[in-house]
């Protein structure tokens, strides 16, 4: 699933509304809109970053300040119709070569004897 991302600056300022009277929830209320207007897009919230941004100060001075920016997903267009449905049966099934038991594969081969074989060691088996 391949994926599209939008990415807004946060508002630096509150929204005046009904009712609202503290900075914060004028704020909120200005956040909510911005969250809204791209959700009703097809935009879904992922986070937010603070992000720093070189700007020019002066004649050749630079300085950094820092972003809050709001970062917004969702599936590309071009992606977001329903897959095709597969039965089972259309499935091939991809076989996996088989692992020996784990009782098998503490037996010490044919051609080794217990005697000749190394004790705390790997054990080496030959392909049969």
């Amino acid at each position: 699933m391949a994926y599209e991302y939008k990415v807004v600056p946060a508002p630096k300022k509150g929204k005046r509304g009904n009712g609202l009277r503290k900075s914060e929830d004028k704020f909120a209320h200005a956040l909510a809109e911005v969250m809204n207007e791209l959700g009703a897009e097809g935009w879904e919230y992922l986070r937010s970053d603070t992000l720093p941004v070189e700007a020019r100060s002066g004649l050749t001075g630079k300085t950094t300040t820092f972003q809050n920016m709001l970062i917004f997903q969702r599936i590309k267009e071009d992606t977001q119709s329903d897959p095709e449905v597969v039965s089972v049966e259309e499935i091939t099934p991809s076989h996996a070569p088989l692992l020996p038991s784990a009782a098998e594969s503490q037996d010490i081969p044919e051609h080794v004897s217990a005697e000749t074989a190394p004790i705390n060691s790997p054990r080496e088996v030959a392909a049969e």
